[in-house]
């Protein structure tokens, strides 16, 4: 087979989509290259990393509002919003890095941005 033929490795299509998996793929594609040096998959990894990053911070905050006496009815009824509004936006994020498009996250995303167009990790 002629050696313009093998293709090595992940598309960026596939490796921007599994960077989305956990945050674990994310970092193993901001270390390796080639995969380090492409602005999309670096762009979709650091998003991926922040998402999670939100998440934690999210569901601190709740499990704190959680045990507060008077607020934890407040809780019961946050926590399933604010998990469907995680994945709803992590789905979203998912299908558009498989189709090799570029979905912003507000806020998070543009800190994804920075850090993919910069020297990054």
């Amino acid at each position: 087979m002629p050696q313009e033929y093998v293709q090595t490795g992940l598309s960026e299509t596939a490796a921007s989509g599994l960077a989305y998996l956990t945050f674990i793929p994310a970092i193993i594609f901001l270390v390796v290259a080639p995969y380090n040096q492409n602005t999309n998959v670096r762009f979709h990894a650091w998003q991926s990393i922040f998402l999670s990053i939100a998440w934690a911070a999210v569901w601190i905050v709740l499990v704190v509002i959680g045990v507060i006496p008077l607020l934890n009815f407040l809780d019961i009824v946050l926590t399933p919003l604010v998990a469907i509004g995680f994945l709803i936006v992590w789905v979203i994020a998912l299908v558009q890095a498989f189709q090799g498009k570029r979905f912003k996250i507000p806020v998070l995303g543009d800190f994804a941005l920075k850090q993919a167009e910069g020297s990054g990790f």
